[in-house]
């Protein structure tokens, strides 16, 4: 009997979840089944982790059904969900880092004497003969925390796979592995799916899923995209429907005002002479591999890829957010400082960044004291800042931007999104930057509002402001900029100017294979 035929061991059927204002899934459908490595892929915000939150017992479905082993189910805890057979293998390794790796690995299930007191010498054997087949080494006696994070992190697939799971779910298990520990994991891979247990491998590395899964299931907002053989899907086409975009016929949907339609007879600045910024050589373990970037003034360079590809390390990293390993960046010539974000805004480096809640606004603040934040230092004498400035910098860029508030003094978390994203805009514009770097900044916004500060971007541009665009949406991408990085897996797969800025190309540079041939 064929894999596809066997009857689902753990399933979900027209799974809706909400959230306030949010539908994170929109009547999804997937089913996992003995022997089967089952690939759940999609771009940020498409329902992954919370599918798997639903399967694992953390959130409970608003609509649909769950099913386990042929009968309806209902996790009401993660703990219920691993004793029935469900385990999970996270990104970040969830263990006990002062204890030790034994312990860890056997915590709650350890061999026991005749008295209830836990045997050591036994506990530490099996410790040892378990790890021996994931490629583990080590005294197993001492904290899991002196290990390396691949270590653990196979620690954590070991004590996994252990539990007597029926279904195994990894999130991102390979990100902080070593090209040695990958293949391990892909040889215990190989082993769970012929001793009958199902495996959903989530990732955002193409050449790991078609090397190990057979089967696949595309989201993308909250809803089911694709689901069908991997094997019979070509990488273009995988790519296009996580993204959205068909790969033969683009879309032209009119929203945005980066067009070239809109900057006829109003060029940009000429992006020509010396770099504004310029990375050489940006590495980190695991992150980047050797990204090279460079922005001229008056230019917008995008960075294209998949989620995961590094993109937004990338502008971490020059800004100085993000520790390296290796690499310079420059500003104006002149090296930067490694490692501080303040030394960069000097230079005259800013940030937007993609998490406007979580890393931009400051909620409890106002419109004015968000804006005003990073200028301070400028507008004031011997430690005294001068509310006359502030004002006035506010006034400035409220009118420009056009944001729309009942006051300066109104909670910058009490207006809507767009109107947000104008308030972060307008604070680092305050600083007067040379280079902005823009991570995603229209995700999460109306048409209207986006278009306004898309707008905006390419008025920048043509005043002189170097650009670096990072954006989900190819669209964006080919409309609003000069040239196109495109990344993969941390490192700079491709460049593309002029006639070669397509959507087309964009996906078929990503879709190539390391080996540089693309899949037929």
């Amino acid at each position: 009997m064929r894999r596809t035929e066997l009857e689902a061991v753990l399933e979900a059927r027209g799974v809706s979840k909400r959230f306030p204002g949010v539908l994170a899934l929109d009547g999804v459908s997937l089913a996992l089944r003995p022997g089967e490595v089952h690939a759940l892929v999609g771009e940020n915000g498409a329902g992954k982790s919370t599918l798997i939150k639903v399967f694992t017992g953390v959130y409970q479905p608003d609509g649909g059904e769950l099913r386990y082993q042929g009968g309806p189910a209902a996790f009401g805890t993660p703990l219920e969900a691993q004793r029935a057979g469900i385990s999970t293998i996270y990104q970040e390794v969830n263990l006990v880092p002062m204890m030790s790796v034994a312990r860890n690995l056997l915590l709650g299930r350890e061999p026991r004497g005749r008295l209830g007191v836990i045997d050591a010498a036994a506990m530490y054997g099996e410790a040892e003969r378990v790890l021996s087949g994931y490629g583990v080494d080590t005294d197993v006696r001492r904290p899991l925390r002196t290990l390396g994070v691949g270590a653990q992190q196979m620690v954590a697939l070991a004590r996994a796979v252990s539990v007597d799971a029926r279904v195994v779910i990894m999130d991102e298990p390979t990100s902080s592995l070593e090209p040695r520990e990958v293949e391990t994991l892909f040889g215990v891979i190989r082993r769970l799916r012929d001793s009958g247990i199902a495996v959903m491998y989530v990732s955002h590395r193409l050449d790991e899923l078609y090397r190990v899964c057979d089967q696949v299931t595309v989201l993308r907002d909250g809803r089911l995209a694709h689901t069908g053989p991997l094997a019979e899907l070509e990488r273009l086409r995988l790519i296009s429907l996580m993204l959205g975009r068909d790969q033969n016929e683009v879309r032209t949907e009119g929203l945005t005002s980066f067009s070239r339609e809109h900057a006829e007879g109003d060029e940009r600045g000429s992006g020509n002479g010396a770099p504004v910024v310029e990375a050489r050589g940006l590495t980190r373990r695991h992150v980047l591999d050797g990204v090279d970037v460079s922005v001229k003034p008056g230019e917008v360079v995008g960075l294209g890829g998949l989620l995961g590809a590094g993109r937004t390390e990338t502008a971490k990293a020059i800004v100085g957010a993000l520790p390296l390993d290796g690499g310079q960046v420059l500003v104006a010539g002149a090296p930067l400082r490694a490692g501080s974000t303040s030394a960069a805004i000097r230079a005259g480096v800013s940030l937007l960044p993609e998490d406007r809640k979580a890393e931009g606004i400051i909620p409890t603040l106002s419109v004015r004291e968000n804006i005003a934040l990073a200028a301070l230092p400028s507008m004031g004498r011997a430690g005294v800042v001068s509310e006359a400035k502030i004002d006035r910098i506010v006034e400035i860029f409220m009118r420009r931007l056009r944001i729309k508030a009942a006051s300066p003094h109104q909670l910058v978390s009490e207006l809507s999104g767009g109107n947000q994203q104008k308030v972060l805009l307008a604070r680092w514009l305050a600083v007067r930057p040379k280079v902005l770097l823009l991570d995603e900044p229209t995700r999460g916004i109306d048409v209207g509002a986006k278009a306004e500060v898309q707008a905006l971007i390419d008025e920048l541009a043509r005043e002189g402001l170097g650009v670096l665009l990072i954006s989900s949406d190819l669209e964006e991408l080919v409309e609003g900029a000069d040239r196109i990085l495109v990344l993969r897996e941390g490192a700079v797969v491709g460049e593309l100017s002029g006639d070669e800025v397509t959507e087309e190309r964009i996906m078929a540079t990503i879709a190539e294979q390391s080996d540089g041939r693309a899949d037929a």
